[in-house]
């Protein structure tokens, strides 16, 4: 064990004692954009939070747009525009900025010193929606093209339109409108820019639930008619399917012409409890106790979403292949890992690199049997990174400076001992 310790501190180059304060960033309203009619549900002016780059970061630009789900009729749109996700004067003030927001370098190595935004996301359509026309009995508006676009022009305005290098990302829904915006992302800056696009958790996949019945089209169907989101989806897809079918990413990514990568676990636990087994499936509540803690599971539910997972990877590999997408298929059950710190870069990230895995699992163990205090950071930039260990934020580095090109799948549940499965309570309501 002495040994084996002092391999240990060998590789470490440094422990730094944690700072537990974030980062908290001040929300700026576009309110000019009220004048066009780029507005969030209830009317309110879009919102976005924008922390300066510095140094060799002060022309990078990383956008991300914030998540949230849906709404699919008049009742949970008018419910949604009382929150935070129908309008920005329920949004907080300011927002705490970690993992591929933060500042620091040691959490964040890579775009830790670019201009970082955090587009907040109150349209309920993944910004495409656009219906000029707001019935004045529930004031809703579906203008979330408008909104995308406003944000946009004002981020440019502010020096977006010098920018060397710009990257648009987003976690779930937000991770769908980075995927469905990104060509015209590419479109809106200069020819010299270097481009590219990052979606996490925001491959949707288009399939039956447990009781067979098409939910997740179904539902996308009443989105996209709701919020007009037709003309706004890519032409690439819209001139060869229905525009529901063009929600889908499995659909759209073959034909984005800017370099992307997809980050998503093969067990999405919000595609689980929301498109595999979503309520209207399960009246039993059979899959309840499954979903809150993939160890619950019994083992004819692990079939299932075994076959979920093969399906899911059918249609990622199905996209073909390409030089400049980057992929990142984790085996975890849980759901956005650009914005959690742990999933992103910390001691004991998910990592895919199965040669320097067995390592990676006994410096994790050491760290949560407390033989390295667990309330320390790692120098993995120098140290660890030299092993190899393809953390997240190790891969999508690699790939948007153009190190490696990282495409990998994991190998499925439960073989990866890294992985940080989300555990839910029974309060955790599905966003649709």
């Amino acid at each position: 064990m002495f040994k084996l310790k002092q391999w240990l501190i060998y590789l470490v180059c440094s422990l730094v004692i944690m700072n537990t304060e974030g980062l908290f960033v001040n929300i700026t309203f576009v309110r000019n954009a009220v004048a066009k009619g780029a507005v969030c549900l209830d009317g309110s002016p879009p919102a976005y939070h924008l922390d300066r780059g510095s140094g060799t970061g002060i022309n990078s630009w990383l956008i991300q747009l914030e998540g949230g789900g849906w709404c699919n009729n008049v009742t949970n749109c008018v419910s949604r525009m009382h929150t935070r996700l129908g309008s920005s004067k329920k949004m907080v003030e300011n927002l705490a900025f970690s993992a591929i927001l933060s500042n620091k370098k040691q959490y964040n190595p890579d775009f830790y010193n670019w201009n970082r935004v955090k587009v907040r996301y109150c349209d309920g359509a993944s910004f495409t929606g656009d219906v000029e026309a707001v019935n004045p009995a529930t004031n809703l508006h579906f203008r979330g093209a408008r909104v995308w676009l406003a944000v946009m022009q004002e981020l440019l305005a502010k020096g977006m339109i010098n920018a060397e290098n710009a990257v648009l990302s987003g976690c779930s829904a937000g991770g769908l409108a980075s995927l469905m915006h990104c060509d015209s992302f590419r479109a809106l800056l200069p020819m010299g820019t270097k481009v590219k696009c990052l979606s996490d958790a925001g491959f949707f996949l288009n399939t039956r639930d447990v009781s067979g019945v098409q939910y997740i089209k179904t539902y996308f169907e009443d989105v996209v008619t709701l919020h007009g989101s037709a003309k706004n989806l890519p032409r690439s897809c819209t001139s060869r399917l229905t525009p529901a079918m063009c929600f889908f990413p499995q659909y759209v990514a073959r034909q984005i012409r800017t370099p992307l990568f997809i980050l998503n676990a093969a067990y999405d636990s919000w595609q689980i409890k929301n498109i595999l087994a979503p309520r209207a499936a399960d009246p039993y509540g059979k899959w309840q106790s499954c979903q809150l803690d993939i160890k619950n599971c019994h083992p004819s539910q692990i079939k299932v979403m075994q076959d979920f997972r093969l399906e899911f990877l059918s249609a990622v590999i199905g996209l073909g292949r390409s030089s400049s997408r980057g992929m990142f298929i984790d085996s975890c059950y849980t759901h956005c890992q650009t914005e959690t710190q742990t999933s992103w870069f910390w001691q004991d990230s998910p990592i895919l690199n199965r040669t320097v895995q067995k390592k990676a699992n006994i410096l994790q163990i050491l760290v949560k049997q407390n033989v390295i205090r667990i309330n320390v950071t790692l120098c993995f930039h120098d140290s660890l990174f030299l092993l190899n260990l393809q953390t997240i934020a190790k891969a999508v580095g690699d790939w948007v400076y153009d190190r490696t090109l990282f495409q990998k799948i994991d190998c499925p549940y439960p073989c990866n001992p890294t992985c940080h499965h989300r555990v839910f309570t029974p309060l955790d309501a599905p966003p649709i």
